[in-house]
């Protein structure tokens, strides 16, 4: 069965395939239902599957990582909030946010001093910010390409640690049961393979005896293959973030230390403050990210995307102005492009 067949024959089946009874939650069962949502195809995929599986949508919400904080520019791409912003509004589904105060950037220059704090949402609509009071440490060097995430810390200094941190201080969380919904595929490597479909999520702590917090974790999509993830998006007819229609495979950080070469060429070409920013970190750390190669010797030896202009400028813009449905929809240039991602 082809990916367009897939759209209307038995579509819900197929995407069901390799999934047991034991591997989903019974979704009434929960009062809150979180889609930890990047605004990549798989988040994005999370959000249709539980929007077709008739999720009450008074109960479901998005929450993002800005993995740049509020006050540095450094990594990420300048539209993704505002994507965002709009699929949730689309939706009807309330959106909120947390993140590392100064983002992977001040972590990245830290010398001698605590990591940052964390902001995380609260039900008052004002976000509070916790620690910071931590050990000093220094670090003075990017990420490293590595599934360690000790060496991999922007993964864990600039997302879970801080999703963990709202989760386990929010007080809406120790009243009822809170299913956290994530995107993650075996497809994508052999680490995210072993990865189960449902299980107590960390932060879990029903059986505590003076704390009590209901949490699940679904991977409702981890079974699912990079075809059955864009046959829910061109059901739906969604706008994919901008970095697909620019030729990137993934929605992370547009610095993303997992970016191949011709990511690097094509960062060079439409953001070059961003690339020389990154460049000139490498060179005051006398540390590559990659370490046997700079993001320049990268960039020279790859060949950058062929770029429609239009998208060139949604993506530098902090305001995501291009419809989130479309029709006629079209597969994006990104799509199953070069894997470059945690392994």
């Amino acid at each position: 069965m082809g990916i367009e067949s897939g759209l209307h024959l038995g579509f819900q089946e197929q995407i069901s395939t390799g999934l047991t009874a034991s591997a989903s939650p019974i979704l009434d069962e929960y009062d809150r239902v979180i889609v930890a949502f990047s605004g990549g195809k798989d988040s994005l995929a999370c959000l249709l599957h539980l929007i077709d599986q008739g999720v009450d949508r008074s109960k479901l919400s998005l929450h993002h990582n800005l993995v740049d904080g509020r006050e540095s520019t450094l990594m990420d791409w300048p539209v993704t909030e505002a994507y965002c912003e709009a699929i949730a509004k689309a939706f009807g589904i309330p959106i909120n946010y947390s993140y590392r105060v100064g983002g992977i950037e001040r972590e990245m220059l830290r010398q001698d001093s605590a990591t940052a704090p964390v902001s995380i949402p609260t039900s008052t609509g004002v976000n509070r910010v916790l620690g910071g009071n931590g050990p000093l440490g220094t670090r003075r060097k990017f990420p490293q390409v590595s599934a360690s995430l000790q060496s991999r810390w922007c993964s864990s200094a600039g997302k879970i640690d801080v999703f963990d941190r709202y989760l386990n201080n929010e007080e809406m969380f120790l009243d009822g049961k809170t299913l956290v919904v994530t995107g993650e595929r075996a497809q994508e490597s052999r680490s995210r393979a072993n990865y189960k479909q449902f299980e107590p999520h960390r932060t879990d702590n029903r059986n505590g005896t003076k704390v009590k917090r209901h949490v699940d974790h679904w991977r409702p999509v981890h079974a699912w293959t990079e075809h059955q993830v864009w046959d829910i998006i061109k059901a739906h007819r969604v706008n994919p973030h901008v970095s697909y229609l620019l030729g990137w495979s993934r929605a992370s950080c547009r610095a993303c230390i997992f970016s191949g070469r011709n990511q690097w060429a094509t960062l060079r070409e439409i953001a070059p403050q961003q690339f020389n920013t990154i460049a000139a970190y490498e060179r005051e750390f006398k540390v590559t990210i990659h370490r046997k190669m700079s993001v320049v010797a990268q960039a020279d030896a790859g060949t950058p995307f062929e770029c429609d202009p239009f998208w060139v400028e949604v993506a530098n813009s902090r305001e995501f102005n291009a419809p989130v449905f479309v029709d006629p929809w079209i597969l994006p240039p990104g799509a199953f492009g070069e894997s470059c991602g945690p392994t």
